[in-house]
């Protein structure tokens, strides 16, 4: 897992444009905005935070039509070269993402097949294709060690 730290969410917010980043008692709170498409996204990142029985990483997305929540974060990727985050929670052999875009604009894939992301993507179907390739920048952040992914 790449930790939550300061120094992280800072880079964050830097690949994200943020336009205001404040940190709460228990979480982080970024402001990203897009004013050519009149769009607001505040993206709020709970470090450790009780999720039932278990304490772990809570990602939350708010924008004016939505509301979407990323349980059990496990790690997540900065592309500079793209402008987002994503970030990933895997549990068993599926893989859960939310991408958070530089434009203030946002995509969640759910309970994907682990072994998705590093499949031929030609041989997919498009609706399915654009979860796998969406994704695949985590590859290098996924357990290693776990070999569900290599069944």
């Amino acid at each position: 897992m790449n930790k939550i730290t300061d120094e992280n969410i800072q880079h964050i917010a830097a690949i994200l444009n943020a336009e205001k980043t404040t940190r709460g008692q228990d979480y982080y709170r970024l402001k990203i905005s897009n004013q050519a498409e009149k769009r607001v996204l505040i993206l709020e990142i709970y470090p450790e935070v009780l999720l039932g029985p278990a304490r772990g990483v809570l990602v939350v997305i708010y924008t004016g039509n939505s509301h979407l929540q990323l349980h059990n974060c496990t790690g997540f990727v900065v592309s500079e070269e793209l402008g987002e985050v994503t970030f990933v929670a895997e549990r068993d052999k599926q893989l859960s993402g939310l991408v958070v875009e530089r434009g203030a604009s946002c995509s969640l894939y759910a309970a994907l097949d682990r072994k998705l992301i590093s499949s031929d993507f030609t041989k997919l179907g498009v609706e399915v294709m654009l979860s796998g390739v969406a994704l695949s920048l985590a590859e290098d952040i996924i357990d290693p060690d776990d070999d569900s992914s290599k069944e």
